[in-house]
């Protein structure tokens, strides 16, 4: 760097050729470069990400080093991360501290929903963010289950629940409130307040993203998380068989009900197909294929991922517990693996799970998605931005 200093303009200047490669913007239009300072030799400032898991943190950073070093050769750069706060268009209140909200749903109950609910929001929380998840499946609470919290209640203090600390998820159910072995025979209504207790009479504390497993179908508790957390985000699960389909449509097509304020990122396709352990080269698609594909091109939103299922050595295939979901069918570690795999209560036995590459990816999609949206909905954003 030469013997005079850069100004903060000439420093704006240099960053302004680094570009968001989703939002298609320099960072500087963006707005996402604040607190600019130089001190002899030393540049600092901080960059400001678009979202809270985001999985460009590390390109933009490198990114911006070169930028500035390309500019003034030597100089030493300093960057201090944050998360942009988009003021979004029309945007409706939600109970304090809640980010972004994302409802798994399923038209029919039995493709997956709770699992893919579960390892992403292990897979957000991989990713820096704050994570909450709420089990909202009153009829047939899983999360206790995936998380091993049978039997744990949360903690009230002054009046509100405190999730449990899975980890770095904070988890609630109100199968943690029940006696498991007791069916919650309600109507409707009564299902709805529940759910909307659990929402409201909870210390989230701050959550980038709340992760909700919604109920299969669409009702009441569908109506009432709509009204109570506005302008949330949905991923849907299906199976290729034709009864699932049937049944995703409608829960698609509840998203896209004006009144219902929900995005529809995308779809997830599990059970896409059988391979055999030692053979999984083979694929048996036992519930038909190509039917999250179609759902996709009808909805006019991405398959965001495909998960197979994988007998296990020795394993009957008519017993649950031995079909596993593979998000590699070539990766002969999922064939041989243990059946805690999911392994999302725990995040060592996380970290060596065969599926967490494959959450990571969903989860970066999904985050780079919302922010996305975000920014095209706010207030910063010109026209060109929101008919990219």
């Amino acid at each position: 760097m030469s013997s005079a200093n850069p100004t903060a303009e000439q420093i704006l200047q240099a960053l302004s050729t680094v570009v968001d490669p989703d939002l298609k913007k320099d960072l500087v239009y963006l707005n996402m470069v604040e607190d600019v300072a130089v001190d002899s030799n030393r540049i600092s400032f901080t960059l400001l990400l678009t979202t809270p898991a985001c999985p460009l943190r590390d390109q933009l950073e490198n990114d911006c080093r070169v930028a500035l070093n390309r500019a003034f050769p030597g100089v030493r750069v300093d960057i201090k991360m944050d998360v942009r706060k988009w003021e979004r268009k029309g945007q409706q209140p939600r109970p304090e501290g809640l980010g972004s909200v994302i409802l798994v749903l399923s038209g029919k109950g039995g493709v997956g929903k709770s699992t893919v609910a579960a390892g992403l929001a292990r897979s957000l929380s991989d990713l820096g963010a704050r994570v909450g998840l709420l089990d909202a499946d009153v009829h047939g609470p899983s999360q206790p289950i995936i998380w091993r919290l049978l039997n744990q209640r949360p903690e009230v203090v002054h009046e509100k629940m405190r999730p449990i600390d899975c980890g770095g998820v904070a988890v609630l159910s109100l199968g943690m409130l029940v006696d498991p072995s007791q069916p919650l025979v309600w109507r409707g209504p009564m299902a709805g307040n529940a759910l909307k207790q659990l929402v409201t009479d909870t210390d989230w504390g701050t959550v980038d993203y709340l992760v909700i497993d919604m109920p299969p179908g669409t009702g009441d508790v569908h109506l009432t998380l709509a009204q109570l957390l506005p302008d949330s985000y949905a991923v849907l699960v299906t199976t290729p068989h034709e009864l699932a389909l049937a049944d995703a449509r409608k829960a698609a097509a509840m998203c896209q009900m004006e009144s219902m304020r929900i995005k529809l990122l995308g779809f997830v396709e599990n059970m896409s197909w059988f391979s055999p352990v030692h053979r999984s080269d083979e694929r048996y698609y036992l519930f038909g294929q190509g039917g999250g594909s179609v759902l996709a091109k009808e909805f006019e939103a991405p398959l965001l991922a495909q998960f197979p299922l994988l007998a296990r050595e020795g394993s009957g295939l008519n017993k649950p517990e031995n079909l596993k979901i593979s998000s590699n069918p070539e990766d002969e570690m999922s064939a041989h693996s243990s059946d805690d795999d999911l392994a999302v209560a725990d995040p060592l036995e996380w970290h060596n799970s065969p599926y967490r590459p494959y959450f990571q990816v969903l989860s970066s999609s999904l985050a780079r998605a919302i922010a996305v949206h975000q920014a095209s909905t706010s207030d910063l954003m010109s026209e060109d931005l929101q008919t990219r």
